[in-house]
């Protein structure tokens, strides 16, 4: 399985795990001109921005650690001009969340790091 279907697989499982959680999908791949957020979710009245990330070795850091402040500003970015495009959520509080995948497979566990940075 090539990188962007094994990255499509782990999107997938996350959303899967995240579901039966409580949460609700609202868009996926969710892109404009500053980035794309994988999925933007509904817990509670909470809009919920989650990135995805899936490392097969911890060789260079992590699949949470390869979340680094360039990556966050580009989500935040993102994440703000999302909430320019849906006035219907721009009054309800929002966070970041990190779905890791530290194995390099879908099929295990994933880790749910909420609120995994602030703007």
């Amino acid at each position: 399985m090539d990188r962007k279907a094994k990255g499509k697989d782990a999107e997938k499982a996350a959303e899967t795990f995240l579901k039966k959680q409580g949460l609700r999908s609202l868009l996926r791949n969710a892109s404009c001109r500053m980035g794309e957020i994988d999925l933007v979710m509904n817990e509670g009245e909470t809009i919920v921005f989650i990135e995805v990330r899936q490392r097969s070795s911890s060789r260079f850091g992590g699949a949470a650690q390869s979340v680094d402040s360039i990556k966050q500003r580009k989500l935040i970015q993102t994440a703000q001009l999302l909430l320019q495009q849906h006035p219907e959520w721009s009054s309800r509080p929002c966070r970041f969340d990190v779905i890791a995948f530290e194995s390099g497979s879908a099929r295990e566990p994933p880790i749910w790091y909420k609120d995994a940075f602030r703007p």
